[in-house]
């Protein structure tokens, strides 16, 4: 019996560098690094080969302040991410009656773990993770329908964790990874 070849991570998106490089340019234009730790970080963030690795190359800069976190809420309607946007280290989503889509497929995620905090009413919520990410559904209470997630059989490593918490009244969640 043959084992399925495992694919190979994701390679880094040119906004995902710009803004590992942005990073360590604010960090030492405010005086929180020297100019070799600069010199350092930016040579690890232009050779990363996965988002571990360009994590750690910020993983010494101080924590931003600024966008750490973001809340989108609607009443009703739809609450829609998709395409190459920033992700937050925690966003939280609040919608009553409406329909939520995330796609982080080609997102810019500069955070090794990223929280997601639902309060759903009704409603469905669908969310589009990188295909080396690594969910963990555990914080999440579901009222009425169960959560559709299958977790993919190999994760690779360096890929980022995404948390999913919080409560979904009489909705459904479907997590997938995307293809490509």
């Amino acid at each position: 019996m043959t084992s399925l070849p495992e694919n190979p991570p994701l390679p880094i998106s040119e906004d995902a560098r710009d803004t590992a490089v942005q990073r360590l340019q604010e960090a030492y234009a405010e005086g929180h690094i020297s100019h070799e730790e600069m010199d350092e970080g930016l040579n690890q963030v232009l050779t990363a080969k996965t988002h571990s690795e360009l994590a750690s190359a910020l993983a010494s800069l101080p924590e931003q302040d600024a966008g750490t976190t973001s809340t989108i809420a609607a009443a009703g309607g739809r609450i829609k991410r998709r395409g190459t946007w920033r992700v937050p280290r925690t966003l939280k989503v609040a919608s009553a009656f409406g329909r939520v889509y995330l796609d982080l497929s080609r997102a810019v995620i500069e955070h090794p773990v990223v929280d997601i905090e639902l309060q759903l009413g009704t409603g469905k919520a669908a969310i589009t993770v990188p295909r080396d990410a690594i969910v963990d559904v555990e914080n999440l209470h579901t009222g009425w329908k169960d959560t559709l997630y299958k977790p993919r059989r190999s994760s690779r490593p360096g890929g980022p964790r995404i948390r999913i918490s919080g409560s979904m009244g009489f909705g459904r969640l479907k997590i997938r990874h995307a293809r490509r």
